[in-house]
C-alpha cells in the first residue's frame, strides 16, 4: 500500500473526536468552487503583469538611453528565465502541492513589481524582468493545472475553455491600463502601475493559501526538479497532434506584442500610449472572446479554424502595414487575434483531460515550454533585425513565417482526422 494509500486510509478509520490541525486548517479553506474562482482570478493577474510593462519600454528607453538590442535583451531575459523555471520546476506542484507553488511564484513576482516600480538603469531592468519571468515559471503550469483540476463537474470542458480566455483578457487588460495610465498620469504612472500590482500579487500569494488542494504531496519532487520536458505517456498523441498550432498560435502572439507598438507608432501614425498598447489588447481582447464563443465546437473545428484565421489574419496584416493604414492593422488584428485565441482553446481542449491531477503540472509545463520557444526566439530575433534591416523588412519576413507556419497547422489539422 502506498504511502498516499495509508495516509487516507488513517483518516477514514480515526475515531478522535478531537479536530486536528490538518482539518482545523482545512475547515479554513476555500470551497471548490470559490477556489475555482481565485485561480481564474490569480490566471487574469499574472497576465495582465505580463502585459503592463509594455508600454513603459518606449518611455524608459529615452529616459535611461538604451539601444533597441537592449530592449530585445530585456525582452529575451523574462522568457529565457520562463523556460528555464518551467525546465526545472514545470512539475514541482505535482509533488509538494499546488498552493505552495502559487504562493511562492506570487510573492517573487510582487519582488519584480518592486524592481519596475523603482527602474532607473538597465541593471534594474533587466534583474526584474529576469525575476519577473522566474516567477511566471513557477506559476504558469501550476495555475493552469489548478483550474483545470477545480473545474466544476457539472461543467466538463469549462477549465479548459477559461485556461484559453483568461490569459488573454489579463494581456489585454494589462496593456490597456498601462497605456492609460501613461497618457494621464505620465509622471507618477510607473508608481501607479507597479505598486498597485505589487500589493495585488501580494494578495494573491495570501489566497494561494486558501485554496483547496488538488496535489496532495507525494514523493518524488527532488528528481521533479531536473531539467526536462516531460509529456506524460496518455497525452503524447494529442499533443503531437496539437504542436504545430501551438507554435504557430504563440509565434503570432510574438509578432504582435514585439513589433505592434512600434508598427502602430513609427510606421502608423499612432502617438498616444494607450493607442500603441491598444494593439495587444485587440489581439488578446478578441482571442478571449472568440474562445468563449466557439467553446462548444470539437477541438478539432476549433484549431482548423484558428489556425486558419492565424494565417489570414496575418497576411492582412502585412497588407495594412505596405498600405500604411492603422484601421486596416486593427482590423487585422482582429482577424489574427481570433485565431490566436481558438487554437490555444482547441489545444488546451484537445490535452487537458488526458491525464489526472497528478501529471497536469508536467503536461502543461510542456505547453508553455513549446509556447515561450514560439513567442521568444522569434521576437528576440526580430529585435536584433530590426536595426539593420528596418521595421517595415522585419516585419514583413516575421508574417511571412508566420502565414507559413499557420497554414502548415491548418493543414496538418484539416487531415488528422482524430479530435
Amino acid at each position: 500500500m502506498s504511502a498516499t494509500s495509508s495516509i487516507q486510509t488513517s483518516h477514514e478509520t480515526s475515531t478522535d473526536p478531537v479536530v486536528s490541525p490538518t482539518r482545523a486548517s482545512s475547515s479554513r479553506r476555500l470551497g471548490r468552487g470559490a477556489g475555482f474562482t481565485l485561480a481564474l482570478t490569480s490566471v487574469v493577474a499574472l497576465m495582465v503583469g505580463a502585459s503592463a510593462p509594455s508600454p513603459f519600454y518606449p518611455v524608459l528607453q529615452a529616459e535611461i538611453g538604451f539601444s533597441a538590442g537592449t530592449m530585445t535583451t530585456i525582452f529575451g531575459v523574462y522568457a529565457l528565465a520562463l523556460l528555464a523555471t518551467l525546465l526545472v520546476t514545470g512539475s514541482l506542484s505535482d509533488h509538494i502541492g499546488r498552493r505552495p507553488v502559487l504562493a511562492a511564484g506570487f510573492v517573487v513576482l510582487a519582488g519584480s513589481m518592486v524592481g519596475f516600480w523603482h527602474a532607473d538603469s538597465v541593471t534594474t531592468l533587466l534583474i526584474s524582468r529576469a525575476v519577473q519571468g522566474l516567477a511566471a515559471g513557477l506559476l504558469m503550469s501550476t495555475m493552469t493545472a489548478a483550474v483545470a483540476d477545480l473545474e466544476p463537474a457539472s461543467r466538463p470542458g469549462l477549465g479548459a475553455t477559461l485556461n484559453s480566455v483568461t490569459p488573454l483578457f489579463g494581456l489585454a487588460a494589462g496593456a490597456l491600463i498601462g497605456g492609460a495610465v501613461l497618457d494621464s498620469s505620465p509622471v507618477s504612472a510607473l508608481t501607479i502601475v507597479f505598486a498597485t500590482l505589487t500589493v495585488v500579487y501580494l494578495v494573491m500569494a495570501l489566497g494561494a493559501l486558501a485554496l483547496p488542494e488538488t496535489s496532495p504531496r507525494h514523493e518524488g519532487w527532488r528528481r521533479s526538479l531536473r531539467p526536462r520536458v516531460g509529456i506524460p505517456a496518455p497525452a503524447r498523441p494529442a499533443f503531437r497532434r496539437s504542436a504545430p498550432a501551438l507554435f504557430a498560435g504563440w509565434a503570432t502572439g510574438g509578432l504582435y506584442l514585439s513589433l505592434g507598438a512600434p508598427i502602430v507608432g513609427q510606421l502608423l501614425g499612432g502617438r498616444s500610449h494607450f493607442v500603441q498598447g491598444s494593439v495587444v489588447a485587440v489581439l488578446t481582447g478578441t482571442g478571449a472572446l472568440s474562445s468563449f464563443l466557439f467553446r462548444n465546437r470539437t477541438p478539432r473545428q476549433i484549431t482548423i479554424y484558428g489556425t486558419t484565421m492565424l494565417a489570414l489574419g496575418t497576411a492582412l496584416t502585412l497588407v495594412a502595414l505596405h498600405a500604411e493604414s492603422l484601421t486596416g492593422f486593427l482590423l487585422a488584428a482582429v482577424v489574427a487575434g481570433s485565431g490566436f485565441g481558438t487554437s490555444f482553446l482547441g489545444i488546451m481542449r484537445s490535452i487537458s483531460n488526458t491525464v489526472g491531477p497528478d501529471q497536469r503540472g508536467e503536461l502543461f509545463s510542456s505547453v508553455f515550454v513549446v509556447s515561450y520557444l514560439a513567442f521568444g526566439l522569434p521576437a528576440v530575433a526580430a529585435g536584433f533585425a530590426a536595426p539593420r534591416l528596418g521595421l517595415e523588412t522585419t516585419a514583413t519576413i516575421y508574417g511571412l513565417v508566420v502565414v507559413v507556419l499557420s497554414g502548415a497547422a491548418a493543414l496538418t489539422r484539416t487531415f488528422t482526422t482524430k479530435a
